[in-house]
Formats: structure tokens, C-alpha cells, sequence
């Protein structure tokens, strides 16, 4: 299956310059924990949600928030964004991002076109949203339980 069935699109983007205040009150907004960041069009980084909670205060959303806890909004991009994330094209596959979840450590995987313009975005929730899908197109690997075990634990190619 192709990558462009599951991927998210339009995606949602910031600059290195944004404040994490506009990042906050994307993802206050936006059913998503992901942002990519742009440079001149092009893909240059990763923003998540556990990212930006890291990076300000704990108190922001409690009536007990100062001057100081405000002033960590005023943060821009570019001190908390990862750069040079990993990213699949418009031609790769749903394997290739499986694979990609399963050998790196990483929330999302940015889809990009020939030119590193950012067209989508895929989540290990994308891919468990298509599991059945999936599932029916690789039915050449078939999955299935095995009768003397658990019976909740699956077997791939029984």
C-alpha cells in the first residue's frame, strides 16, 4: 500500500522564527502533536507536542502562572525543533514506514515530494487506523492464532 493512502494532508507547519506561543495555540486548536517546520519551503524539522510541554512551564495552564511562566512562550522554534528528521516520499510504501517506526525512535514521519516540500505527515496512529487495510493487502503473510498458546498472540506466516 502506498504511504499517500494513510498519510495525513494538508499538514500543519511553523518556521524556526514561530513562538511557542503560535505552536501551543496550533496544537490547542488542531487535533495533531505533530508540526513540521519549513525553511524557504522545504522540510527542516519536527516540532511535537511532548517537545514544546518540555520547554515551557508547567504552570501555564493553572491560575498560579507568573510573568516568568509566561515569558516561556516567548521561546521561538528554533530552540526546541528537531532537525533532519526522518522522512519517507510519495512513492514509498506503508512497510517502508513501518520499518522506519520500528528501527527509529520518532512520533511522526514527514512525506515529502522530489523536492523536500512537506505534502504529508504519518503517525504510528495512521497506521494502526489502516490495520485492516494493511492487513488485506499483504494477505500473502497471512496472520494467524495459534491454537496450543496464548490466544491473544498473533503469528505472522502460520
Amino acid at each position: 500500500m502506498n504511504i499517500t493512502e494513510i498519510m495525513s494532508a494538508p499538514i500543519k507547519s511553523v518556521t524556526l522564527d514561530h513562538f511557542l506561543k503560535d505552536v501551543k495555540e496550533i496544537f490547542d486548536h488542531n487535533d495533531i502533536r505533530h508540526l513540521i517546520v519549513i525553511e524557504e519551503g522545504t522540510l527542516i524539522g519536527v516540532v511535537s507536542e511532548r517537545d514544546l510541554l518540555k520547554n515551557i512551564s508547567p504552570h501555564m495552564n493553572s491560575n498560579v502562572y507568573t510573568t516568568r511562566d509566561i515569558a516561556t512562550l516567548n521561546q521561538r522554534v528554533i530552540h526546541i525543533v528537531t532537525r533532519n528528521p526522518k522522512s519517507l516520499t510519495l512513492s514509498d510504501q506503508v512497510q517502508d514506514a513501518i520499518a522506519l517506526f520500528n528501527s527509529v525512535r520518532i512520533g511522526c514521519i514527514p512525506i515529502v515530494d522530489e523536492n523536500n516540500v512537506p505534502v504529508g505527515i504519518v503517525t504510528r496512529g495512521d497506521i494502526i487506523r489502516n490495520f485492516y487495510k494493511l492487513k488485506a493487502e499483504m494477505s500473502d503473510v497471512p496472520v494467524s492464532v495459534k491454537s496450543n498458546t496464548d490466544p491473544l498472540k498473533l503469528t505472522a506466516g502460520e
